[in-house]
Formats: C-alpha cells, sequence, structure tokens
C-alpha cells in the first residue's frame, strides 16, 4: 500500500510541475498581449525549458532499498513457514518429532535432561522459539522499511505542499492579471 500511495505521491509532483510549467508559459503570453514591450521582453528573454513528456505520463516508482529487502525476506521467511508448519503441511507421523529429537548431536543432548520425551518436547519448545524469532526478526525489519518509506513520502508531501503553495499563489496572480486584460 505505501508502494501505491508513493506512486500516487510522484505522480502528482509531477502534475505540479507541469502545471507549473504551463503556468509560466501562460504568464508568457499574457505578457505578450499585454504589451508591445512585453511581448519584446519575452522575444530577448530565454524561453523556459521544455520537459520532456514522460513515457506513459508517468516514471516508475521506487520504494526504499530497506522496504524492498524486507519485504522480499518476508517472502521468503513466510514460505519456508509454510512449508514447516505442521498445520499447514500434510501431517506424516505424531513420531517424526521424536526422531528429529534423536539426531540431536551429543553436544546439544547434553544440554537436554535425560527423559527422551522430555528431551523431545524440549528440542520442540526450542523450535518452536527459533520460529518466533525469526518471525519478531521478520517484523522488526518490515517495520523498519516502512518507517524509512513513511520518512521519505513524509519529505515529498512538505516539497509537494510547497509547490502546491507556491502553484496557487501564480495562479491567482494570473488569474488577476487576464481579468485586467
Amino acid at each position: 500500500e505505501l508502494v501505491r500511495q508513493g506512486e500516487a505521491l510522484k505522480r502528482t509532483e509531477q502534475m505540479v510541475d507541469k502545471m507549473d510549467q504551463d503556468l509560466k508559459t501562460s504568464q508568457r503570453h499574457i505578457n505578450s498581449i499585454k504589451s508591445v514591450w512585453g511581448g519584446l521582453v519575452n522575444y530577448f528573454k530565454a524561453k523556459p525549458p521544455e520537459s520532456k513528456p514522460e513515457q506513459n505520463g508517468t516514471s516508475e516508482y521506487f520504494a526504499n532499498s530497506r522496504l524492498k529487502e524486507a519485504i522480499t525476506s518476508s517472502k521468503e521467511q513466510e514460505s519456508k513457514y509454510q512449508e514447516s508448519h505442521p498445520n499447514l503441511k500434510k501431517l506424516d507421523n505424531s513420531d517424526s518429532d521424536f526422531t528429529k529429537a534423536e539426531l540431536v548431536s551429543s553436544v546439544q543432548r547434553d544440554s537436554y535432561p535425560k527423559n527422551q520425551h522430555l528431551r523431545a518436547y524440549h528440542q520442540k519448545i526450542d523450535n518452536n522459539l527459533d520460529e518466533m524469532s525469526s518471525g519478531l526478526s521478520r517484523l522488526k525489519n518490515l517495520a523498519l522499511g516502512l518507517q524509512t518509506e513513511i520518512d521519505e513520502q513524509d519529505d515529498v508531501l512538505d516539497r509537494l505542499t510547497k509547490k502546491v503553495e507556491t502553484l496557487d499563489i501564480n495562479i491567482k496572480s494570473t488569474d488577476k492579471k487576464v481579468r485586467q486584460l
């Protein structure tokens, strides 16, 4: 949603820039109509540079890299999670947790209780905690990416607000000049 909003902000900023360019052109024409001297000044004054029309009216918007990385890693972790989640995959055998626990290295075996069932449950709890940790890490990265994108879009909004205020003043001035003609 933030990326979509960023695209909309970029298009809006481009439209405001185009409106400002068109307004400058119309002011030149008003000066030409207003007096001969205005026409001479416009003749010798450099024309404002024409902006190139962009392909399909907009350029491509790119979200910040931090957000892109967070989204990509989140999707990868989500697919891994769905593959390993017991409720999302086909259940083969309920004893499989116990056989996984028996494959634990001897270093890890020493840290678990001697009882095989307790050892299996401890291993299962550790695995669940690891999954929770990776999920929290994913959420943290997404939150940081979202915050960075929001900060960048906030800067765009500030810039856009200033441009619109200036454009509004110029439009009122141009409207006043046209009414005087």
